[in-house]
């Protein structure tokens, strides 16, 4: 008896989208029943009624549809099913990072080697890679020197990725990104 008066009574919070119970105001609603069978447009007290008869919720599926479409079924676990499938979603999905190597148009070749190792190992990590290189002074008028290296470490690394964004100025700073191939 508890758990039908509380049933009937549930708040519903900001986050659900679904009304349930008594929350629903329409004054005939489409039922569908617990096995998935129609049973046709009944009015609400009716169909609460039916509900509540098989100690289950009437769960409004489809407000926006006239009638609004109704399901019996236990809400609770509908809500728990669709937080475990939403966490099994996060838990799957994959996060790209961007790593920034930052280079100078007069960097040496020893540097370059450092840097293109870094570059090699987010690149198989599966990270994104955002090469930058950053003018100062009058090094901006000798633009073709930061875009030649840009076009070295490219190369270098071509097996294990693909140019996303080609080398671009912007502002006192060339910038190209990288992202490991699939």
């Amino acid at each position: 008896m508890f758990l039908k008066f509380f049933r009937r009574w549930q708040v519903i919070s900001k986050e659900q989208q679904h009304q349930v119970n008594e929350s629903i105001r329409a004054r005939e609603v489409r039922l569908i029943g617990v096995d998935g069978s129609q049973l046709g447009i009944k009015p609400i007290r009716e169909a609460l009624h039916l509900a509540q008869e098989v100690n289950l919720d009437l769960v409004n599926v489809a407000p926006q549809a006239k009638p609004p479409v109704c399901r019996i079924m236990d809400y609770g676990k509908y809500r728990y099913e669709q937080s475990k499938r939403e966490k099994e979603a996060r838990k799957n999905q994959k996060t790209i990072q961007i790593k920034e190597v930052r280079l100078s148009p007069t960097i040496e070749e020893n540097d370059v080697q450092t840097k293109l190792s870094n570059v090699k190992k987010f690149l198989k990590k599966g990270n994104k890679v955002k090469l930058t290189i950053r003018f100062r002074g009058r090094e901006i008028t000798h633009q073709e020197l930061g875009r030649k290296i840009l076009d070295r470490m490219s190369k270098e690394v071509e097996e294990f990725s693909e140019i996303e964004r080609a080398p671009k100025l912007e502002g006192r700073q060339m910038i190209m990104i990288l992202a490991p191939k699939q």
